[in-house]
């Protein structure tokens, strides 16, 4: 108890002979906490307790600080106190409203907090009574969806949203929270919508909106029928799918623009100058300075509006202009929780006109791009758990996109060009910036980019097998759409064969060290397979009749790789063991590769003899090439261009489970430490009483 009141606000100190005095909201929770029923001294009780400042501080200790019998003996008391909080939500007086909304905050984390052990029904009796749980959950959700809907202040339906986060995240697993049971029940989707779909209440609440939308649907989404994914997935409104694209859009941005910044900053730095002076040994200290805090529930709320809406799909590729945060002075966003990062997007008028300005400081923009410089960030670093997590939500939801058939179309819409300058690992036999400025191209050759740049630098001792697999299926359903269309995408194909075959030669170099955690085979053949859609239906989308010359080229250059891995599958398919079948697959794949090789190397000897040369050219290579096509035979393989589709259970079901685990315990953190400022409130709403 003592510790408990070491917490209370004093009003003032006597002689230390006597106890300090307690605030008079103090002594009202004590009353609550004894046996006896406080109204029945005090009739307006109710009435003066929400006039009163609320001390979350000792409320929320004071639940925590009571056994299992003390709770039982006052738990009317605290029942009552629940369902005056609810009635004080219908007050015309703002600051009674105020002050219930604070304290239902409290008594849902310190109940909780108290009882992590108790069954959720336990909880609800506790709180509500079971007898009258249903009815008061029901008038609950009606006074937040009329708050939230209505006339309100900004910052009550600030409050409102704080406190329906606060509820839904006061059990590390969503899914155990018993109590969300009647926020499914009594929907506030309509509400969330409604704040999403108006530029003002977006501009001020659509972060919170969203999260808490991400969240809701991840209610159970496996064990039940959760009404908010159904909902979710049939929204077409127009304004609405905008406004949560541009939530999640200006979030996204704030974090570029803060790695931007912290990019530039230590560029300028001594660190940069003596990193240049003696090579990459300072690098992994750069990268450190360079990590900006993810955000993973914003990419969730990203992935389920994707992977649930096939409506938001055209929310990726809406074009508006985006300010060049190095040549134009914004105000950055506050990116305290009462405005997380996201909340307030900035030139909101201008990101909302259809007229693209004239200013060289503006270029074209849409939500998918901005993703992708995310995306080519995160990516960099997959050691912490956080970037890792967020790396793998990126893959799934480019998965989800390329095999879309309308993101199929715009991603490669010749007429719908962008510049993507994606941020580059640096690495030792490169400058970071050694791209240069990306020229304008269909959005997908930046996507097929972001795969090749993964590809090329996480080959590591903790090899990412889960992000590999991703990558590689994003690229195959990318030219599976490309050989349906006949689309000949200008692109330069020799970074990826480049990128895939460096991907076998790490595998045969590790193969002992990644068999242990691994089926290589399984990735292998994926890569495999991908060579063998080229060379066989690559006549239909590669762009020129010198790009197919050039494939032949690069697996006769690199044939020492193809040749190693063949023996290496050939031993391990007929030894008996567990990597026997997969094994196997690969041999068989690899039969028109085998036969090109097999095919074109003596006739390149020969035409070197013939010639005296000791050493070939690249083009009397394809000259070779070229001159013998008509001599080779390969092998129709079927099943080349089919793939399975992206499902997230049971595959990503428990990736899903903990992500959601782990944004809910960052959500809830925020939440109880940065509640909107009390004296901020009451100053607000005792000027408007």
């Amino acid at each position: 108890m003592a510790q408990v009141e070491k917490k209370v606000g004093l009003l003032r100190r006597t002689s230390s002979s006597k106890r300090p005095l307690k605030e008079k909201v103090v002594l009202m929770y004590d009353d609550i906490f004894a046996r006896d029923d406080p109204a029945v001294t005090n009739p307006r009780f109710w009435d003066e307790l929400f006039l009163m400042k609320v001390n979350l501080e000792y409320l929320e200790a004071k639940l925590e600080s009571l056994d299992g019998d003390e709770v039982l003996k006052i738990k009317e008391n605290i029942n009552s106190l629940f369902h005056h909080c609810i009635q004080a939500l219908g007050e015309e007086h703002q600051i009674r409203v105020v002050n219930a909304l604070q304290t239902l905050c409290a008594l849902f984390r310190g109940v909780h907090q108290k009882n992590k052990s108790a069954t959720g029904f336990d909880i609800i009796n506790m709180l509500m009574g079971f007898d009258k749980a249903e009815l008061r959950m029901k008038d609950l959700m009606e006074s937040l969806d009329s708050l939230l809907c209505g006339d309100s202040s900004e910052s009550l339906k600030s409050l409102c949203l704080k406190l329906l986060l606060c509820l839904v995240t006061v059990t590390d697993n969503i899914s155990q929270n018993t109590i969300l049971e009647y926020v499914m029940i009594n929907s506030i989707f309509e509400a969330i919508l409604q704040i999403l779909s108006e530029v003002s209440s977006r501009s001020q609440h659509g972060y919170d909106a969203v999260v808490l939308l991400a969240l809701l649907v991840n209610y159970r989404k496996y064990e039940s029928v959760n009404p908010y994914i159904v909902k979710l997935s049939i929204v077409d409104d127009e304004p609405t799918l905008e406004g949560m694209g541009m939530v999640v859009h200006q979030a996204l941005t704030e974090y570029n623009r803060q790695y931007k910044d912290k990019e530039e900053e230590h560029q300028g730095g001594f660190l940069s100058a003596l990193s240049s002076m003696v090579g990459s040994m300072f690098v992994a200290d750069a990268d450190e300075k360079l990590s900006v805090q993810t955000n993973e529930a914003i990419l969730l709320a990203l992935y389920e509006a994707v992977h649930l809406n096939r409506n938001f799909i055209t929310v990726l590729a809406q074009s508006h202009p985006e300010m060049d945060m190095a040549a134009t002075s914004i105000d950055p966003v506050p990116t305290t929780p009462t405005t997380p990062l996201g909340t307030t997007p900035p030139m909101l008028d201008l990101m909302n006109s259809s007229e693209l300005p004239l200013d060289p400081n503006l270029q074209t923009s849409n939500l998918l791009i901005t993703f992708l410089k995310y995306s080519s960030i995160v990516m960099q670093d997959t050691k912490d758990e956080h970037r890792l997590n967020s790396a793998r939500l990126c893959l799934i939801i480019l998965t989800c996109i390329a095999e879309d058939q309308y993101a199929d179309a715009f991603l490669h819409d010749d007429n719908m060009n962008f510049r993507v300058n994606l941020h580059r690992m640096p690495m030792r036999h490169r400058k970071k910036n050694a791209v240069g400025i990306s020229p304008s191209r269909p959005l997908v050759c930046a996507v097929l980019d972001l795969m090749v740049e993964f590809i090329v630098t996480h080959m590591m001792k903790d090899f990412p097998m889960d992000l590999y697999m991703h990558c590689v299926q994003i690229i195959h359903k990318l030219i599976c759409y490309q050989k349906k269309c006949r689309i000949r995408l200008h692109y330069t194909w020799r970074e990826l064969w480049s990128a895939l075959i460096n991907l076998l030669k790490f595998f045969l170099s590790n193969e002992t060290t990644l068999l242990t955690k691994h089926n290589i085979f399984h990735m292998a053949l994926q890569v495999v397979n991908l060579f063998n859609m080229f060379i066989t239906y690559g006549d239909t989308f590669l762009p020129t009749p010198n790009s197919y010359d050039e494939l032949y080229y690069e697996i006769v250059r690199m044939h020492q790789v193809f040749d190693n891995l063949y023996c290496m599958v050939l031993r391990v398919s007929t030894n008996a063991g567990q990597w026997k079948e997969p094994a196997s697959k690969v041999t068989h794949a690899l039969i028109n590769i085998r036969a090109i090789i097999n095919h074109f190397s003596p006739k390149i000897e020969s035409y070197a003899a013939v010639n005296h040369i000791s050493q070939l050219s690249e083009d009397q290579v394809l000259e070779v090439v070229r001159s013998n096509y008509d001599t080779l035979t390969l092998k129709l393989q079927d099943g080349l261009d089919q793939f399975e589709r992206y499902s997230e259970q049971p595959k990503e079901a428990a990736f899903f489970k903990e992500l959601v685990r782990s944004i809910s315990l960052n959500v809830r953190k925020n939440v109880s430490l940065n509640t909107l400022s009390q004296d901020l409130l009451l100053k607000e709403f005792s000027s408007i009483s």
